[in-house]
């Protein structure tokens, strides 16, 4: 047997021509171009690589998309004001934090700094708590993706076990909200878990975001999972995931591939949070 591979490629195409009419169809209604600033610190290759790819799907569905660049040891005030000042900019639809930043920024100071309204990323409090509850408007855009994914191809999740490889506030622990929220049983493992394998192999949906080439095997998997490799990690070959593709192909029922598979759908999903902010900027007044 050898899985199904996830095109997330084709799943983002089809969201980003939704989201090009509907931005369309917002802008003669509001009668204001949507504007999107993303702030960088520092210098990142990853990063500049998605700012990238981001940038030219805002393009394609007609959002102007801005980058505010600052040197890596920027002070946090200069960030937090910076921040301050696009939250109070009318003309300002939608505000990016480029992560990783500077070890002497305080990642939650920066989250929390983001009008909620604003906020394209999921991260302020406010969005973060009403993930949490049930109410998921602005939904964290990775874990949003993972969730995209798992119902463009139907998968259940009511009932199902589910393991998350990754409890970070971005991805591990708003994803676990998101799955909870459709009933399904889940286990978050971690770098202090004691027996990954234990856990993994018992998995009916494993989702992997730990940053290690080939953590996880064959042997980590039970036949027919579901598996999503969420984990981005530059090599001297290419970019790969956490995930063997090629041996555990042969044992998942359904897998997705790094590179093209969540990340154009994370991106895709960063588009419809934009669209969302837009309208929640432009309404209230």
């Amino acid at each position: 047997m050898t899985a199904t591979i996830i095109n997330g490629r084709e799943i983002a195409k089809e969201i980003r021509s939704k989201i090009t009419m509907d931005v369309q169809q917002l802008k003669k209604k509001y009668q204001k171009e949507p504007l999107v600033i993303t702030i960088v610190i520092g210098e990142n290759l990853s990063s500049e690589l998605y700012l990238k790819l981001r940038n030219t799907a805002c393009i394609e569905v007609g959002i102007t998309s801005e980058i505010l660049r600052f040197d890596a040891n920027v002070s946090e005030a200069t960030i937090l004001q910076t921040i301050q000042d696009l939250n109070n900019d009318p003309s300002v639809h939608g505000i990016f934090i480029q992560y990783p930043v500077a070890p002497h920024l305080s990642v939650n100071k920066l989250m929390q700094c983001v009008a909620a309204k604003k906020d394209v990323e999921g991260f302020n409090p406010e969005n973060l708590g009403r993930t949490l509850v049930g109410d998921e408007v602005l939904v964290p855009c990775t874990p949003l993706s993972v969730l995209t994914i798992l119902q463009h191809e139907q998968i259940q999740l009511q009932g199902k076990d589910v393991v998350i490889v990754n409890h970070s506030n971005i991805v591990g622990k708003p994803l676990a909200a998101l799955l909870l929220n459709r009933n399904a049983t889940v286990s978050i493992a971690h770098v202090f878990t004691k027996n990954l394998k234990a856990y993994s192999s018992n998995a009916d949906i494993l989702i992997t975001g730990a940053g290690v080439k080939n953590l996880i095997t064959k042997d980590h998997i039970k036949n027919k999972a579901i598996v999503v490799d969420v984990g981005i990690i530059e090599t001297k070959d290419g970019v790969c995931g956490d995930v063997d593709f090629e041996s555990v192909k042969e044992k998942a029922a359904v897998i997705t591939p790094v590179p093209g598979g969540v990340g154009p759908v994370t991106i895709a999903c960063a588009l419809s949070n934009m669209v969302k902010t837009y309208q929640k900027c432009v309404e209230d007044k």
